[in-house]
């Protein structure tokens, strides 16, 4: 696939070009990162992304997934994973979004395991999939949600963040009760965090759950209860 090719040579020499070796190790001590960075930043790296995706487009959905899983896999430095991401978001292929990407972000998660990979996935990806396609994607969300991986239970737990009246509150209350016992930092933060977000939207229905969940950890209920005055 002579498309695909192109892209990721574009988007490797493009961030190569951009590399900053002096910001690279404040980088990856920030984000507790084994895969080293190049030290670029977050505006160059979108503006170079946006201009590589616009000359080099993929023609199909085969290539489309390619060229994600390409960057993704053979990733020698994190700001190549952060490409793939937005490669998989890019507006040009959102007829491609469905169901059919479950398993590639399954992929993304499990081995990406870590908070800005999964995050990321999780609500920009999965997130507007589930409301696509509710009757899949909620099953596998509950399965999620029962994972030994945490990464798959913090996904189950945060996707909906961004729904606000769509919210499934029976798919979100079971994925936070699934949880609801488990030490794991970054599943107590992101069981506070779907719940602030949805506070928003209802407030009332959050501080009825937080009442009627006195397990909630100390940490998930102050994030809960974070713009409701509790």
């Amino acid at each position: 696939m002579n498309e695909v090719k192109s892209l990721v040579s574009s988007v490797r020499n493009g961030l190569a070009a951009l590399a900053d070796p002096g910001k690279a190790p404040s980088m990856r001590a920030y984000m507790k990162s084994e895969m080293p960075f190049l030290g670029v930043a977050s505006p160059p790296r979108t503006a170079l992304l946006k201009r590589v995706y616009a000359e080099n487009p993929l023609p199909d959905r085969v290539s489309f997934s390619t060229a994600i899983l390409t960057l993704w896999r053979e990733a020698e430095f994190r700001e190549e994973r952060y490409a793939a991401i937005a490669l998989s978001g890019h507006r040009a292929y959102a007829r491609w979004q469905d169901g059919d990407l479950l398993g590639l972000y399954e992929e993304m998660i499990v081995t990406g395991a870590w908070w800005d990979y999964v995050d990321e996935v999780a609500i920009r990806r999965i997130g507007p999939i589930l409301r696509a396609e509710p009757e899949t994607v909620t099953t596998l969300m509950l399965t999620w949600a029962y994972d030994e991986d945490r990464w798959r239970r913090r996904s189950a737990v945060i996707c909906q963040i961004g729904a606000k009246a769509g919210t499934d509150t029976d798919l979100l209350t079971r994925a936070v009760e699934a949880n609801i016992d488990d030490k794991d930092f970054f599943l107590r933060k992101g069981i506070g965090w779907a719940l602030r977000e949805y506070a928003k939207t209802e407030p009332d229905w959050v501080r009825a759950f937080v009442t009627a969940h006195p397990a909630l950890s100390t940490l998930s209920r102050k994030e809960a209860l974070k713009h409701l005055g509790g």
